[in-house]
C-alpha cells in the first residue's frame, strides 16, 4: 500500500513524504529513501515501491516540499537551496523516527544528492543503523568522515565526473579510520547509473549487481 503522509520532525514541524508498506509485515525493517536533485518524482516513488516489494516499509520524505523538475539547471537550483544540515538532522532523522514506530530497525540510502544526505545522516541521525550511498559524497573533511560508526554500503561509478575515482579512494581511505563495518564497491559506468529513467546513463548490469548486494547488506544489517 502507498499513500503520501506527514510525519512529524524533531523539531516539531511536519515533513511530508511518499510513504509504501509492504502486504506481509506491518512491522518490517525500515528504509527511508532520499531522493536524486530532481525531486519526490515517479522514478524515485518506483524505487520504494521496489524496496517495498523487497520486504521493507519505505518512505521518502519530500525534501522540495512538492517541486520536481526534469531539467538540470533547475535541479541544480533546487539543491543549492536545499539546507543539508535540516535536511539531514530533521527531515531525514524525522522520517526515521517515524518508521521507528513500528520498525526495529532502520536503514537510510539515497542516490546522487541523496547520497551525500546518506552520509550526512550518518553523523546526525542517532537512531540510523545502516546506510546505502549510491553514487554521493558531502564536503566533509576526514575528522567529520572518521565519526561514522554505523555499516555502509557505498556504490559508485568509475566514469563519474562528480564522485570521481580519486574522490571515491579518498572516501574509502577516511572510512578504514572509523569505526563503520563499511562495504564499497565500483562499477564500470556512469553517474546514476542505477536511474531506468535516464536511458543514456542507465546501467542494467550495474544496477542489478549494485541492488544484490545491497540487499544482502540489508538482510545483515536489518535483521
Amino acid at each position: 500500500m502507498s499513500e503520501m503522509i506527514h510525519f512529524n520532525r524533531p523539531d516539531g514541524k511536519t515533513c511530508p513524504g511518499y510513504l509504501v508498506t509492504p502486504k506481509t509485515r506491518s512491522n518490517a525493517p525500515g528504509f527511508v529513501v532520499i531522493q536524486e536533485w530532481w525531486g519526490l518524482n515517479d522514478q524515485i516513488k518506483r524505487t520504494a515501491d521496489l524496496l517495498a516489494g523487497a520486504g521493507y516499509r519505505a518512505l521518502v520524505p519530500d525534501l522540495y516540499r512538492g517541486k520536481i523538475t526534469t531539467a538540470s539547471d533547475e535541479a541544480n537550483h533546487l539543491m543549492a537551496d536545499l539546507n543539508f544540515p535540516d535536511a539531514a538532522s530533521q527531515d531525514i532523522r524525522g522520517a526515521v523516527q517515524y518508521l521507528k514506530q513500528s520498525s526495529t530497525k532502520v536503514a537510510v540510502g539515497g542516490f546522487c544528492m541523496g547520497g551525500a544526505l546518506t552520509i550526512l545522516a550518518a553523523l546526525s541521525v542517532p537512531e540510523m543503523d545502516a546506510g546505502a550511498c549510491f553514487y554521493g559524497m558531502p564536503p566533509l573533511d576526514a575528522d567529520e568522515l572518521k565519526k561514522i560508526k554505523i555499516p555502509l554500503i557505498c556504490h559508485f561509478a568509475n566514469k563519474d565526473d562528480w564522485c570521481t575515482p580519486a574522490k571515491v579512494n579518498e572516501l574509502e581511505s577516511v572510512l578504514k579510520r572509523s569505526n563503520s563495518h563499511f562495504e564499497l564497491y565500483r562499477y564500470d559506468a556512469q553517474h546514476a547509473f542505477m536511474n531506468e529513467a535516464r536511458p543514456q546513463v542507465y546501467d542494467a548490469v550495474s544496477a542489478k549487481k549494485a541492488w544484490e548486494r545491497t540487499f544482502e547488506f540489508l538482510k545483515k544489517e536489518l535483521a
